[in-house]
């Protein structure tokens, strides 16, 4: 099954290009939703950057779910939400957040990713 992205490859500006590829939701890749969350791990594969952008929004339920994020460059998420695009040096371990889901990131200070 093929996802219909937000944003088609036409529309795309190179806002940040060559980092690689990342995880993002479909909340932000499918329907565009600004991203309020992200946070960056160590790198999968040599294609991978480690971003991992969501929305905010998304249940537990729909984490669960793995047809419900792809792999996508990170060109893509950074032109459906350039705010991004700041912090995308930062080295695996950082996390940020839009607390009240508008205005600019804050450090996530007190986040961990979870143990599989």
């Amino acid at each position: 099954m093929s996802k219909k992205l937000y944003l088609s490859a036409e529309q795309l500006q190179p806002l940040s290009v060559g980092l690689g590829t990342c995880i993002a939701t479909d909340k932000v890749a499918v329907q565009g939703l600004p991203v309020r969350f992200m946070y960056r791990e160590q790198p999968v594969n040599q294609a991978d950057s480690g971003w991992r952008f969501l929305s905010g929004l998304e249940s537990d339920a729909y984490m669960e779910n793995a047809n419900n994020q792809g792999a996508y460059d990170v060109n893509l998420i950074a032109n459906i939400d350039p705010s991004v695009i700041p912090h995308l040096q930062a080295a695996a371990g950082a996390a940020f957040e839009k607390a009240s889901g508008v205005g600019d990131f804050q450090e996530a200070g007190d986040w961990e990713p979870d143990e599989d």
